[in-house]
């Protein structure tokens, strides 16, 4: 017997599987519930957060935050930069590999950058001020510019969706607008494919070679050491059939339970709740600018009028211990929060509304709203905004899916009569909408932009100064700018904020404080 495992362990080596030897002791598995099910797994491909907490899994980052937002080095032993700012030039760590056992090489780096920067809204943006991106040996890179900025460090650093995760060239060499179908990575847990069934669960492994940094682990950065064999996402939807299996001890940790089921998790004694405060959140409501009636941006502005925070607020975490009405565009509580311009909006004054749409030639198209029925943070948002925009005297089609379908649906640009449509809502984590350059949606680049495509130079002005300037007095002025641009434009609406504790095991130990629930640096302990 000890002879067949010994050559099976020679012939998986001789494969180039990068696999671990089988520990002395028993597996420690680590039975996890996330926010949704996995069935998209190309983190370029789409902004969806199940699939980002997928690309952390197996994928690694040449810079990361720690959990104060300072961008330390991760794949990266060192950088320089030339003294005119114009220049950077990135060394990777030694020992950097694949999954399949090659070596991780400056030429996967580059094409992973600018896979990355087609999708990305800061990416982007980044890639506007890059002369060239080109190798100097199998380790070392440089990224010239046309004029200095800070979108770089920040860009390579950015933590939520999208991720500039590294993937080996031949995978990054995919067309962004196609999904990957080679799963290779170089982070902390490999995935197994094979185990991999939609609806029912999703397999990852300690990936025996990763190679992790020394420094302690902070946020996304440091040392990300995998203390668990195994890790496995358990696809239970229903809510309270959750909160009993984390009771019960069928499943370890929850990384989005329930807001009204807190109370009860609160009282059991083997449970711990714990509210990060990286977990702070942001509800948006986006139109499609490409057909009507929302191509017309005056009848998108009434919107500001017919809604109100509180009710999308209360009808979806309904405890006011864990929500906030915030006007503010660039989340309240930072540094570039102001509420320049609101006065007036989101107070549900269905009658200016309907002067607006009156003013703007609103014919009656209906509005095709999509309506996530699966999350609970998300499931009540579409019939809030129904009820808001009848009332202000829009024409509401909504039609009910779960969060995948819509995530699949939203890329598309056809009318709705053919597959389209108009409107959806969903929610950023607060690292994701902090400034005009990382939020998606304040991104108007046209057929560059986010699903909803707006459109406009003004805001693509703006948003190209702010990425010049360097002073945060006058970064706060260009923010406010753009604001004010956002309330007359409208290529999105925020409807408030919100934080989403999680939920664990007692003796789940080491669950780090991020804006992403990772899954490295965690144990189960006796």
């Amino acid at each position: 017997m000890k002879m067949l495992r010994k050559a099976i362990l020679a012939a998986a080596c001789t494969a180039g599987l990068a696999i671990a030897a089988p520990p002395a002791v028993a597996q420690t598995t680590l039975r996890v519930v996330m926010h949704s099910d996995l069935k998209i797994l190309d983190p370029i491909w789409t902004t969806a957060y199940i699939v980002r907490n997928h690309g952390y899994m197996i994928y690694d980052t040449l810079l990361a935050q720690d959990e104060k937002g300072a961008i330390k080095l991760q794949m990266v032993e060192k950088y320089e930069t030339a003294p005119d700012n114009k220049s950077y030039t990135f060394t990777l760590r030694d020992g950097l590999l694949w999954h399949d056992g090659q070596p991780v090489t400056s030429e996967d780096c580059i094409a992973s950058i600018k896979r990355w920067a087609v999708k990305d809204s800061l990416g982007q943006k980044m890639m506007t001020f890059v002369d060239s991106i080109a190798a100097v040996d199998a380790r070392t890179f440089t990224i010239k510019l046309k004029e200095p900025t800070g979108l770089v460090l920040l860009g390579l650093s950015k933590p939520s969706s999208n991720v500039p995760f590294m993937m080996p060239k031949r995978v990054a060499d995919t067309d962004p607008n196609k999904q990957i179908e080679d799963f290779t990575g170089s982070g902390p847990f490999v995935f197994v494919k094979d185990e991999w069934k939609p609806g029912d669960k999703t397999v990852y492994v300690k990936f025996g070679k990763y190679k992790p940094r020394a420094e302690p682990a902070s946020g996304l950065a440091g040392g990300k050491v995998v203390k668990v064999d195994r890790v496995e996402w358990r696809a239970i939807s229903d809510a309270q059939q959750t909160v009993n299996a984390l009771s019960k001890g069928e499943i370890d940790f929850v990384e989005a339970p329930s807001h009204d089921l807190l109370p009860t998790l609160k009282k059991d004694p083997n449970v711990t709740v714990f509210v990060s405060p990286l977990a702070k959140n942001q509800y948006v409501f986006r139109p499609n600018t490409l057909h009507k009636p929302f191509d017309n941006p005056k009848i998108r502005h009434a919107l500001w009028y017919a809604f109100n925070q509180e009710d999308f607020l209360m009808a979806t975490i309904g405890d006011e211990n864990y929500i906030k009405p915030c006007k503010a565009l660039f989340i309240c509580d930072t540094p570039l929060a102001s509420t320049k311009g609101t006065d007036g909006l989101l107070t549900s004054n269905a009658k200016k509304a309907q002067e607006l749409l009156k003013e703007a030639g609103y014919d009656g198209t209906p509005v095709l709203l999509m309506h996530s029925t699966d999350l609970k943070v998300l499931t009540n948002l579409a019939p809030v905004a129904k009820s808001l925009m009848e009332k202000a005297g829009f024409k509401v089609d909504m039609q009910s899916m779960d969060w995948q379908t819509l995530v699949a649906r939203r890329a598309k640009k056809d009318p709705p009569s053919a597959g389209g449509w108009n409107a959806f809502l969903t929610s950023w984590v607060a690292a994701d909408v902090m400034n005009p350059i990382s939020t998606a949606y304040v991104n108007a680049g046209c057929d560059k932009a986010s699903f909803g495509w707006p459109c406009d130079e003004k805001l693509e002005k703006l948003r190209d100064d702010f990425a010049r300037e360097t002073d945060p007095a006058k970064q706060k002025a260009i923010a406010e700018a753009v604001q004010l641009r956002v309330i007359e434009y409208t290529p999105e609406i925020p409807v408030g904020e919100w934080v989403a504790p999680v939920a664990m095991r007692k003796n789940v130990k080491g669950y780090l404080t991020s804006p992403v629930p990772v899954l490295w640096n965690v144990e189960i302990t006796n």
